[in-house]
């Protein structure tokens, strides 16, 4: 059997963007999906936008499920966490969805920088668990980053990589280090990015457009930052910089003022710009 065709119910944890991202591509990639979420406003939110990006496609929306009980995902054959990026919150699910899934149940985190192996520790099952980096959007973005722990099987491996390409990703394979491939590299140049407002050496205008037009980057690095959250950029900062112990990855300090502010980027309406009605 092709292991991509091994799963067919894919159960996502968390429906902010990130959850209600993966739960709609692969409910438009014919998976019976099960979206929980505990909040019922977030889990209303996730039904309305979904549902608006889906438009016409009836066939897809009919394959999404939405639950605030975490028993409802019992049968699914892999489930993907999309939370809070908080080692002990993770920790916690992990835990409890060991508990409750099928013993053949993969359990998969879309974490962007805390260790696989440290998670799996939570669980009795750590052969059958995995990293599964999205990017955002999900349904957009080309790339998945999968993520191995140091117990996790080749067979398990095989099949979230022929899932995520049945999915229509590219994937590519990182050992598991802090911040994995991607935000080892990215985090930093937006941290970098920081410095270079914080000491003043240019406008943040002039620092995103100098990336943009210089570099052939699609969006400046400040605005890349409001984009993604200026909250999850410092902890992935801080995971970078506690887990590889060097002084380059330590959190740039306006990264830092901006959050203790409350200017956690487009979501909350402003971060290094400020954002009306999620436009600048």
């Amino acid at each position: 059997m092709n292991p991509a065709t091994a799963a067919t119910t894919i159960g996502v944890v968390g429906a902010g963007q990130m959850g209600s991202g993966i739960a709609q591509l692969a409910a438009a990639s014919d998976f019976r999906v099960v979206l929980h979420d505990a909040d019922p406003d977030s889990l209303r939110r996730a039904r309305h936008s979904i549902s608006r990006r889906l438009g016409d496609d009836g066939d897809a929306q009919s394959r999404l499920y939405f639950a605030s009980d975490l028993t409802d995902l019992r049968e699914a054959d892999l489930i993907v966490e999309a939370i809070v990026e908080s080692e002990p919150a993770k920790k916690a699910l992990f835990a409890s969805l060991d508990g409750l899934a099928k013993p053949s149940a993969i359990l998969a985190s879309n974490t962007s920088s805390i260790s696989i192996t440290r998670l799996a520790s939570s669980t009795s099952r750590s052969a059958r668990v995995i990293g599964m980096h999205f990017m955002n959007p999900p349904p957009v973005m080309k790339l998945v980053e999968i993520v191995r722990g140091s117990e996790t099987s080749d067979e398990v491996f095989e099949v979230v990589k022929s899932l995520a390409e049945r999915l229509g990703k590219t994937v590519i394979c990182s050992r598991d280090y802090a911040g994995f491939v991607v935000n080892r590299i990215l985090m930093p140049m937006i941290n970098e990015a920081f410095h270079a407002l914080y000491t003043g050496v240019a406008t943040k205008e002039d620092i995103d457009a100098g990336m943009r037009l210089g570099t052939n980057h699609p969006m400046g690095p400040l605005q890349l930052a409001d984009f993604i959250g200026l909250d999850i950029c410092l902890s992935i900062m801080r995971v970078l910089h506690n887990g590889l112990g060097e002084d380059k990855y330590r959190p740039c300090p306006l990264l830092v003022q901006y959050v203790d502010a409350g200017r956690l980027g487009k979501k909350s309406g402003a971060g290094v710009y400020m954002y009306r009605n999620g436009r600048l």
